[in-house]
């Protein structure tokens, strides 16, 4: 007789997509209580009088099909335009340490915020104020900072190009570069890496450049759950021969095969379409063994044809013309013997061999990666081995070829382009003062990382957080729940009530601001705002749902408000002119930023226009004017790992989640149900510490480990197929095994995604 899987494990055989998705949105749809309207919605996500989805970052395609969403798409929008509300009098019946024992996925199903709130400690209770008189306690708080750099200002990557720019214009009239934000903790990796290596810190392929492709490659990242919009693109590449070879420690389901909603045949049949050709599941932490061996085989091969009177499998014209450090690389590569490749990577060399192969017999690749190759210790050295990859043999700035770093939320690409940076160049100093008249201070800001760390250490004493849910997506919840308590200032700009919401300090306030989905009226009238995708296409959004409540400002009025309250008539800014006509602040982005030139007059064209990738036409604005091949010596052994006994922790997002947002608590792909507390590890781990699935463990983390530090206790171990050395676990729920010292040295991103630690039966 089988045994019995944990409460909640199940075989879930389905593909990806299909009935099963269309099932979860009518779910999704009648939980926030909006079926009807719900539906409408859902028909003008993505299209182009429409708004765009306050998910991921996928672009649009230039023709756009009746319904341009996906399952996940659907859960962000109907999560945001819920008929469901978290009034005054909710907060009024429910004190801060009440709701600070709900989950998270309950805190967020509350539903839209709609009243400004501050925190009273003496009846621990959020009570409503007014905004100017939160305007005025915000600007106070501020003012009486001695030196501006002891504030913090944090972006989500879900607000607009409109906002964002505004945000760092009041930063920087304020006095300081402290921008924690988001992509700090996601792709700063690309941010850092890929300037370094091509000269721009984006992607250089657009979403045509796939119909050209002759393999794409696609490392550590999920698409069917964190950009399922992507599959549409997988799934006609797959069915036209392309070869799609995946890298990732999990078997993904959307990676293996995939019902498209929008094909009527796949849906009648109940049939699929295989994804992936070929499956490496890499050891976590293997990401730069297994590229060094790929190029080691490149190599290899190169050899073997001069040899045998060939002309080699390199393209050494583009090597010649456009490159330089390629003798550097090749001795770093060849040097790194197949054995270490083997044992780190986890993969075989005939895998390796056989990617390889893949590679050098296609004219057109295109490399795809996510996080799953950023969050790492040695993130930026990752991303710039896939940049030397791909120049092996050109394919880099030319149609169907080129690297493609794949972004969560469906801004933060934006926001990063219109000036949200701790580290300002020149180029945009000398924008602001053209079209403000004033310089604003060049002094390296702090990351999220210093950000947390300044917190931490009494030096920063307010923090402005546009979005998001920084408490809990930052490593290390109990150091940075701890310092944030101690803050004179929080003020929160959101749509939903969040965790972070209730970590209170001296002056608490939450100021509730308009989604994606509703109609957004300044005195000119209706306003659209605008976002850029991952491939660097900026396209318009329009609201058009009656918002949540009459009290209701848009992030860009919030800011506003702020600035005005604090700033006074400082630079002679206009910020009511600025709110009343968005067009007057897309002319002030184009006049910092030249490369939005003709912006409202673009951005009004069906579909948007491209933003400059000088990588993608061969143009390398670097320092010696051509790509770089960059080295990343060794194969980031970590000391921690020496131990027989250390497991290497990936966390990863449930098919219920987006970021920290947990829609529910399934994780339909996986099997599990009704619950997030697991750890999937296979069965020889298990086996090797005496233990089975089903098994209550304790998971430490081996980073700055201090006594009661850094440990999770009395989770599932679910037996799962993951490499030997591997295990997974939620994110938010694991960030509190991984220290705040545990990042790339490089870029300051978190090793989300690589973490030592050590596994053992619960205590207790």
């Amino acid at each position: 007789m089988k045994d019995r899987r944990p409460e909640g494990i199940e075989q879930y055989d389905q593909p990806a997509g299909g009935w099963g998705a269309l099932k979860a949105v009518a779910v999704t749809l009648a939980h926030q209580q909006v079926v009807a309207q719900g539906t409408l919605t859902l028909l003008k996500a993505n299209q182009p009088e429409g708004f765009d989805c306050p998910g991921c970052a996928w672009p649009d395609p230039k023709h756009t099909s009746s319904f341009e969403f996906c399952e996940n798409g659907a859960k962000a929008i109907t999560w945001e335009s819920t008929a469901k509300r978290a009034s005054p009098d909710f907060f009024a019946n429910h004190t801060v340490s009440e709701l600070w024992n709900w989950i998270d996925h309950k805190l967020e199903d509350v539903g839209r915020l709609t009243s400004p709130m501050r925190y009273n400690s003496a009846t621990d209770r959020y009570e409503p104020i007014e905004w100017e008189e939160a305007f005025s306690v915000i600007a106070a708080e501020l003012n009486k900072l001695d030196n501006p750099n002891k504030a913090e200002f944090y972006t989500s990557g879900r607000a607009s190009n409109e906002a964002a720019f505004l945000f760092q214009l009041l930063v920087r009239a304020y006095g300081t570069n402290n921008f924690p934000d988001c992509s700090n903790m996601c792709h700063e990796a690309t941010s850092v890496g890929l300037p370094q290596s091509i000269g721009v810190g984006k992607g250089t392929v657009t979403l045509e450049d796939f119909d050209y492709a002759d393999a794409i490659f696609s490392f550590g990242h999920n698409p069917g759950t964190n950009h399922p919009r992507m599959m549409t693109t997988l799934h006609n590449a797959s069915r036209r021969g392309v070869p799609i070879i995946a890298f990732n420690p999990l078997k993904e389901r959307a990676l293996e095969r995939f019902a498209a909603p929008q094909n009527p045949i796949e849906m009648v049949t109940l049939s699929s379409t295989p994804i992936a050709s070929a499956y490496h599941q890499v050891r976590t932490g293997g990401d730069l063994a297994a590229l060094k061996g790929m190029m080691k085989a490149i190599f290899e091969r190169d050899a073997a044809d001069i040899a045998a009177g060939g002309s080699g499998v390199l393209d050494r014209a583009f090597i010649a013309e456009h490159t330089v450090g390629f003798d550097a690389l090749r001795a770093d590569v060849e040097t790194t013997s197949w054995d270490q490749i083997v044992t780190v990577s986890g993969l075989t060399k005939d895998a390796l061999e056989s990617a390889a192969d893949v590679y050098i017999n296609a004219k057109n690749v295109i490399v795809c990666y996510g996080m799953g190759i950023t969050q790492h210790a040695n993130g930026t050295g990752n991303v710039q081995q896939i940049a030397n990859l791909l120049m092996l043999r050109g394919n880099l700035g030319r149609q169907g070829a080129g690297i493609a770093p794949i972004r969560g939320h469906s801004n933060v690409q934006g926001d990063r382009t219109v000036g949200i940076t701790e580290i300002p160049n020149k180029a945009l100093l000398d924008g602001m003062e053209r079209a403000f008249g004033f310089r604003p201070t060049a002094e390296k800001g702090h990351n999220a990382i210093e950000a947390i760390e300044a917190i931490i250490a009494g030096e920063s004493r307010a923090l402005i957080c546009l979005g998001g849910n920084l408490a809990v997506a930052m490593s290390d919840p109990e150091a940075t729940w701890e310092g944030m308590r101690k803050l004179d200032l929080a003020v929160h700009i959101a749509t939903k009530l969040n965790r972070s919401h209730l970590i209170t300090a001296k002056t608490s306030i939450v100021l509730p601001c308009l989604g994606r989905t509703d109609l957004d009226t300044q005195a000119s009238g209706p306003q659209a705002v605008t976002v850029e995708d991952s491939m660097s296409m900026v396209h318009a959004s329009r609201g058009f749902l009656k918002p949540p409540s009459d009290a209701l400002k848009s992030e860009p009025a919030i800011i506003a408000g702020i600035a005005k309250a604090t700033l006074g008539d400082r630079y002679g800014i206009d910020w009511d002119g600025l709110i009343a006509d968005y067009d007057r602040i897309r002319d002030k982005i184009e006049e910092v930023f030249p490369d939005f030139f003709e912006f409202n007059k673009r951005v009004r064209v069906r579909g948007g226009f491209r933003l400059d990738v000088p990588a993608s036409f061969r143009r390398w604005n670097t320092k010696s004017g051509k790509a770089n091949f960059l080295l990343a010596p060794g194969l980031d052994e970590d000391p921690l790992l020496k131990s027989p006994d250390a497991l290497v922790l990936t966390t990863i997002r449930s098919h219920d989640q987006y970021n920290t947002t947990v829609y529910g608590l399934d994780d339909r792909y996986r099997g599990v149900f009704g619950r997030r507390d697991v750890i999937f590890i296979n069965k020889e781990e298990l086996a090797r510490r005496g233990l089975k699935d089903g098994d209550l463990i304790d998971i430490r983390g081996l980073v700055g480990t201090g006594e009661g530090t850094h440990i999770v206790r009395g989770f599932t171990a679910v037996e799962y197929n993951i490499p030997n050395g591997s295990i997974a676990g939620y994110y938010p729920e694991m960030n509190a095994v991984l220290s705040l010292s545990h990042y790339d040295r490089q870029s300051g991103t978190p090793s989300y995604k690589g973490v030592p630690v050590m596994v053992s039966a619960a205590m207790g």
